[in-house]
Order: structure tokens, then C-alpha cells, then sequence
């Protein structure tokens, strides 16, 4: 049976590329397809391509086009910023991220602490946020870097990066900031963010095309490339820039500038009826995550007793495209490293999805959704061995995992390899 999609409610995975985008980009598929380095005009007509693309993409970062570097996309952008920052401050050997970063961020800061550097991993609470004070306590003249995502990719939980960025410079180091979550959402004005050196965004999550990201460096910061091999980018990364993507996210950074404020507003709308809707419709449900201080299109929801494989397996028979709060691969039934460390019970933690709405998002789509979760969430009750225990044996069974997961924790496990 062929497949339809009814509602697409993963825009934190990827976005819908903008038409506008998409039709801005074909000419540089086609008929002006030059080298951007190359000397000759018909060269040159794509290197003005890629300079008015520059422009757009600072104004959606607040900053000057000469601090705005291509990439490839967000994970790049990361690697190539932590790279640059510990060059800077040779002499120092602690970096200081959160447990909950992504895995562009993490990875490459766990293969550093097998080569000498010191990595603190700050914890966060139940609601996702940390706790500054365990910031000022962990700093020191030795910190090189402080890593941090501006909103977390599963919860949507908003990290406080001005005040974070205040600690670090108390301190003399660099900070780094994972912002891939933010445009469309959160108002980014770098002037005023003086504190960071270092910033990364990807297209493909705010309506550009995938393979297309960009990386702020403040000006007068020291920076080593991450790739070598030519002199593109102003010295600062090697390899032919892709201009047909690149131009698609210079006109989806403009749309997102055009309609921020009435955008952001709707989909709020949007995410808080879904939110209301599936609380009233299902039992045993808890939302994850700072409802106050999160992204306005982002809904963590563990549904507790069931697993969240089983949700997304049933979900997507219906058309609804969406993602489980769990990191499951190769047939690990490990939860989410965000999670867990927010110490989400047992009981939901695997049965967690998440619904992450974007400006292409409608009414119908919720409705869709609202339609179509409770009954999969009753059916998957009826089969699961925990949805058909009393109150006080679901209450055992959750006391025997919770010393499984604890032992998880203690041995740790490695999150997934891609960027969701």
C-alpha cells in the first residue's frame, strides 16, 4: 500500500525547504554554474550569489557578513568551532559542555578526553535546565571552552547562553553555542550576545535545503580551519562552496526575518492545542521539559507504560511522521541521553515522542494528530504487559527499572550518531 503523508510533525529532524528557496536556487543547478573562486565573470556571477547570501544570513544573526562562515551544515559548523576555540587557548585543558548537547557537540568532546583534555559535563535537572551555580563552581583559569546548544533539540528547553556567556568571559574562555535549533524561533541578535565567539545553524531546520550551514566567528576572533585545501571562505575553510544551497539559505533566512513575530505566534498556538488536546485525550501522560522556557514549536510527551517504538511504528501507518524520545539503533531499547539525564521516570522515558511543528504546519495537521494518537496509546495499553498491571504492580515494576537505569547511568552509553 502506498505510503501518504497526513501530518508531518518533525520539523526539528528537518524542514519542508521553502518554495521560494527552492526556485531561487535552480539557476545555480543550471545556468550559472560557475566556480565561485573563478576569475572570469561568469565565475563571478555566482561568487555575487553567494555575497548576497552572506548578507541575508547575518541579518538573521545580527551580525556583520565578514563573521559569518559557510558550511556544510550544523555539525560541521560545531566541529569546526570547538577546534578554533581550543587552539586559541593552547595552554588550557578543561572544557565544560551539558549532558544533554547534541552529539555533534558531545562526540568530538568525549574523543578529546581521551586525548588529554578535561571535559565536565554539567548536569540538568527535571525540567531540562542548568544550574549556574554548578557552572560557577566547575569554571577555572584552565577552561578553555564552554559549550552549550541554545535550545535543546528534543525538549526544546531554552538554555540561559547570555548568562552562560557572561560566566565564561568572567573566566577568559571561549563559549560555543549549538543555535542549529534556533532561527524561526528564537530572535537571535548577536551584536547585543557579546560573549560568544562561536555560533552554528543548518539550513534544513529553518526551510533552507539540506548541505548548507553557517558558522558565526566574531570578528577578531583566532580561527584555524577545520578543513583545509584552498582559500575559500576568507582562508577559513577549504573546498568549493555549495551555492545552489547556500543561496536557498540566504532566502529562507529572509523569509524567517519577514514574519518572525506572526509566525511564532502561530505555531505556539498550534503546539499549545496539540499539547492541551493530547493531555485531555490520554491517561498517564507527562509533557518533558521547561513548559515555560521552550521553543515555541517543540512537544516532549512520554506516554507512560508503552514503548515508543511501538507509538512511532503505529503512527506512521497512519501518515504522521514524528520522532520517539528514544535513541534506539541496532535493536538497542537504550533511551534518550536527553532523558535520562533529566531523570525521566522509567515508566515514560521510552514511551516519550516528540511533535516538532514548523511554519508549514496547520490546523489540520493537529487535528489529524488529536484524532489519531489516543486510540493508537489505548490499543498499545491494551497489549503491553506494564498498561495491564494495577496501579501499585505498575508502581513495582517502575521501582525495579528505575535500579536497571541507574546501573544504565552509572556504565553510560554513547548517544546516536545523528543529528535529529
Amino acid at each position: 500500500m502506498p505510503y501518504t503523508l497526513q501530518a508531518y510533525l518533525d520539523n526539528n529532524a528537518t524542514t519542508l525547504p521553502a518554495p521560494e528557496a527552492v526556485d531561487a536556487m535552480q539557476p545555480y543547478l543550471r545556468e550559472v554554474y560557475g566556480n565561485p573562486s573563478s576569475a572570469h565573470t561568469f565565475g563571478g556571477r555566482a561568487q555575487h550569489a553567494v555575497a548576497k547570501a552572506r548578507e541575508q544570513v547575518a541579518a538573521l544573526l545580527g551580525c556583520t557578513g565578514v563573521e559569518v562562515l559557510f558550511t556544510s551544515c550544523g555539525t560541521e559548523g560545531d566541529n569546526a568551532a570547538i577546534v578554533a576555540a581550543l587552539d586559541a587557548l593552547p595552554s588550557r585543558k578543561h572544557i565544560i559542555t551539558t549532558r544533554v548537547e547534541h552529539p555533534a557537540v558531545l562526540s568530538p568532546l568525549r574523543h578529546l578526553a581521551t586525548r588529554g583534555y578535561r571535559v565536565t559535563e554539567l548536569n540538568v535537572d527535571r525540567q531540562g535546565g542548568i544550574d549556574l551555580e554548578e557552572l560557577r563552581r566547575e569554571i577555572s583559569g584552565d577552561t578553555a571552552l564552554v559549550s552549550v546548544m541554545w535550545a535543546n533539540n528534543e525538549t526544546g528547553v531554552i538554555f540561559p547562553v547570555h548568562e552562560v556567556g557572561e560566566i565564561a568571559k568572567q573566566n577568559g574562555a571561549m563559549f560555543h553555542v549549538d543555535a542549529v535549533q534556533s532561527p524561526g524561533k528564537v530572535k537571535l541578535d548577536l551584536a547585543k550576545e557579546a560573549a560568544i565567539d562561536f555560533l552554528a545553524i543548518s539550513a534544513h531546520k529553518f526551510h533552507g535545503v539540506k548541505g548548507a550551514g553557517a558558522l558565526f566567528v566574531r570578528k577578531g576572533t583566532r580561527f584555524r580551519p577545520l578543513i583545509h585545501g584552498g582559500e575559500q571562505e576568507r582562508g577559513r575553510r577549504g573546498g568549493t562552496e555549495n551555492v545552489p544551497g547556500i543561496v536557498a539559505m540566504g532566502v529562507a533566512a529572509e523569509l524567517v526575518l519577514k514574519d518572525f513575530d506572526a509566525a511564532v505566534t502561530r505555531v505556539a498556538a498550534l503546539r499549545d492545542r496539540l499539547e492541551a488536546g493530547l493531555l485531555a485525550k490520554c491517561d498517564h501522560v507527562v509533557v518533558n521539559g521547561d513548559r515555560d522556557h521552550r521553543l515555541c514549536n517543540t512537544l516532549n510527551v512520554g506516554f507512560e507504560f508503552i514503548e515508543g517504538e511501538s507509538i512511532l511504528l503505529m503512527l506512521d501507518t497512519l501518515g504522521i511522521a514524528v520522532s520517539s524520545g528514544s535513541a534506539c539503533s541496532s535493536g538497542s531499547l537504550e533511551p534518550s541521553h536527553v532523558l535520562r539525564a533529566m531523570s525521566v521516570p522509567f515508566t515514560a522515558v521510552h514511551g516519550s515522542i516528540r511533535f516538532s511543528l514548523g511554519r508549514y504546519s496547520t490546523d489540520k495537521d493537529v487535528d489529524y494528530v488529536l484524532e489519531k494518537v489516543p486510540p493508537v496509546i489505548k490499543r498499545l495499553r491494551e497489549i503491553s504487559p506494564f498498561g495491564r498491571q494495577a496501579p501499585n504492580e505498575k508502581a513495582e515494576a517502575e521501582r525495579r527499572r528505575e535500579k536497571i537505569e541507574s546501573g544504565r547511568r552509572f556504565f553510560g552509553k554513547r548517544p546516536e550518531q545523528h543529528r535529529v
